[in-house]
Formats: C-alpha cells, structure tokens, sequence
C-alpha cells in the first residue's frame, strides 16, 4: 500500500468537536482504497476536554504519533494570564516543534508518499509545510472552511500570520481541499495565479457504522406521540446561526394560538451557548417550548436525531459559502428537515439537490412562520420531503474517503 501521513489536532480522545470525524474516518478507511494511512496528532494534554467514545473506532494496528503539545492558555499562563506570542498562530503553537520532531521521526520509518493536514488549528498546516520543505513530499492541505476573511480572524497580527500560512499552503501544497464549492470559488478568486486544477471539493459526511450502531429497531416502530418533537443537534452560534427571528416567529405562533407546548416540543441540544438563549426564551415566553438540552455522547445524539419528528438547521448569510457537517448526519437519519438559511448559500444548494424543499431564510420571521406551520402540517400528513438512498451514500463519509484516495493517487502519479 501507498502510505499517507495525516496530520490533524482533532482526533480521539478530543472532546466536544465535531471536526474530529473527517480524520477519523479517513483512517478507518482508507485501507479499503489501497492507502495505509499514519496519524500524527497531539498528546491529549493539550485537549481542553477528552473523552473515550470514539477511541474503539481507531483501528487498533493504525499508527498513531501523540506528539508533544501544549494549551498555551491553560498550561502556559500565569494567574490566568499568558504571552500572546505564545498564542500565535494559536494556542497550540508548541505541537508544531513537537510536530516536526515526531514527524521526520515517522516519515523516516514509514517514507510516506503524501503528506496531509487540516485546519481548522493552523498549527497542524505550519507542520504541514515544515515536514513538506525538509523532505520534499508531496503536501496536501486540507482547508476545510477559508481560512482568512476579510474581518477573521481578529486582530491585525493574527490575520498577517494566518495569511502567511494559507499563502504557503496554497502555493507549495500539490493540492488544497475544502468542503464547499462556495469556499473553493472564494480562493480561486483570491489566487488567481494558481492553477484551477490544485483547488479541489471533498465535503464533510456521515459514517453509517456509527448510525448501524445507533439505531434502535423498537423505538423506531412505537406508535407516535401527539406531540411533536423538532431536534437541533450541536452548537448554536449566537452570530453564525442566530436564532432570534426562529424564536420570535414561535413567540408570535404561540400567542396567535397555532402551537403550544403540549403540541410541540423543540429540542437544542448541546448549543454551547445556553447562557446567551436561555433569557431569550424567557423573554419570548416561549420556554414550555424550546429546551436548552446538555451534550451527549455521539452515539446517543445519533439516536436521538433518529427519533426526532423533525429535525432542525439553522445557517446564516455570513456563512453562505459553509455547509454545517450536522447536515449529512441529518440525510442519513431520515428525518425531515426544517432549514432556516439563505436560499443563495452553499448550505441550501445542498439541501435542495437532495430533493428537500422545507426551507426559510433565516432571518425573516415572517417566512419562518408560514414555513414552520406548514412543516408541521406535512410532519402529520407524512409528505414531507427526506433525500433518497442515493444522495445519502454518496454523502457518506467512506464516499469521501474514495474521493480522498483518488486525489492522493492523482498526486504521486
């Protein structure tokens, strides 16, 4: 087999982000592509939070390097407080020392024939390059989202040191990938210098194993409640996925008397930002509607989602040219879904290529009311619209990995 070297802060046993499935599940399954892949992540330490759910899906013979790393925030500082030169280009800047050492000390044993890494840390690209330049191996970048925006990240220094390592990464990696077409048209744009053929698509998925596991054939033949349940799964950014005109739309429902708590039940689960919603719903008076629900372990939010009589999405303009990973998640669970997004984004094209038409802008109230209501009606009626059993597979997370081993193989041919 080919050897590929996947460098990646987000790996088990990190806690609490989503982000850590892409790589996972690429080294579950690339073998099945002809490709042995190498991890080489960060020691534990460095994570804010662990946690062993997704240990057991490492293949116990893979090989995986925790260098060394630290939390410069959390292990670095002082009374709190910490060099901000020690946070650049993030707070995990020492893995990349760490980073390098481990990984020559792999590429000597192993001679990989490609090397890979992936944002969103910076750190993992700054390794990325430094093993590419001392060893002349192929180097694919996988940006995922954009890197660098016009306003992100803040603060002058931090960008000019983000736009450094993209530069680099798009102008030494033999390939950049990112998970959306709208992101990809956004860098070519940006560089038009570099050949069209260097920007490629492999967007985020689901793993049918983990949804296998998950399901639960008694619970899915119990009879339905008279209550509705709607489930948002993951965090709610208070910017990103703003939720106001959603609760007021339910505010003014529940007060014109067209739902109410004891026919419909709305589920946020694990939104990170309870602190901030919590007196919104108190505000609306729509508390006996919407709970703020605290995380689960993966496969029991997977169950959940299975569960759920709908499901819920929410995506802003700001972030048109990004397609949230819950997505495939939520065409694999077979549930219909309610998106509130811009109709023009990245987010939508998805969502109506796959048959699915239930969808409002998410900052219009008016919109979101007449769309809820008639979602409601179409969940009772059993019309609402799921996406069929072909865009679900190819939404697949080993699908991507086959596309993952086409580009690999295009790069050392």
């Amino acid at each position: 087999m080919k050897r590929v070297l996947l460098i990646a802060y987000h790996y088990p046993p990190v806690g609490a982000s989503s982000g850590v499935h892409r790589t996972l599940k690429f080294s579950q399954y690339l073998r099945d592509f002809g490709w042995e892949p190498i991890v080489l992540t960060v020691h534990p330490r460095a994570y804010e939070r662990v946690s062993d759910n997704q240990l057991k899906d490492i293949p116990p013979d893979l090989v995986v390097k925790r260098a060394f790393g630290l939390d410069t925030a959390r292990q670095l500082a002082l009374g709190g407080r910490y060099w901000g030169a020690l946070a650049l280009p993030d707070r995990w800047v020492s893995w990349w020392l760490g980073g390098i050492f481990s990984g020559n000390s792999l590429i000597r044993k192993y001679n990989p024939d490609v090397i890979w890494s992936t944002y969103p840390i910076a750190t993992a690209h700054m390794i990325g390059r430094s093993l590419h330049r001392s060893s002349n191996i192929p180097w694919v970048a996988d940006f995922r989202d954009s890197m660098t925006e016009e306003h992100y990240p803040p603060g002058r220094v931090k960008w000019n040191m983000y736009r450094g390592i993209e530069k680099d990464a798009v102008n030494m990696a033999a390939r950049v990938v990112f998970t959306t077409p709208g992101t990809r048209e956004m860098y070519s744009e940006r560089y038009p210098e570099v050949p069209a053929d260097r920007w490629t698509v492999i967007e985020n998925g689901f793993d049918e194993d983990n949804f296998a596991a998950a399901e639960d054939p008694v619970s899915s033949q119990t009879t339905p409640s008279e209550k509705l349940t709607l489930l948002h799964s993951g965090l709610l950014y208070p910017s990103e996925r703003d939720p106001t005109q959603f609760f007021q739309a339910l505010s003014e429902l529940k007060n014109e008397g067209a739902i109410d708590g004891n026919r419909l039940g709305i589920v946020l689960r694990a939104s990170g930002h309870e602190n901030i919603f919590q007196p919104m719903l108190e505000r609306y008076e729509i508390a006996d509607i919407v709970e703020l629900a605290p995380p689960l372990p993966y496969s029991d939010a997977l169950k959940e989602m299975l569960n759920a009589d709908g499901l819920l999405l929410f995506q802003a303009s700001n972030c048109n040219h990004q397609i949230p990973a819950k997505i495939y998640e939520y065409f694999r669970a077979k549930r219909p879904i309610f998106a509130l997004t811009d109709p023009s984004g990245d987010t939508a094209r998805t969502i109506i290529e796959s048959g699915i038409d239930t969808l409002v802008p998410l900052d219009s109230c008016g919109e979101i009311k007449s769309g809820l209501v008639d979602f409601i009606q179409r969940l009772k009626n059993g019309s609402a619209p799921l996406a069929t059993e072909a865009v679900i597979y190819s939404h697949s997370r080993k699908a991507r990995t086959e596309q993952l081993a086409k580009l690999l193989n295009a790069v050392v041919e």
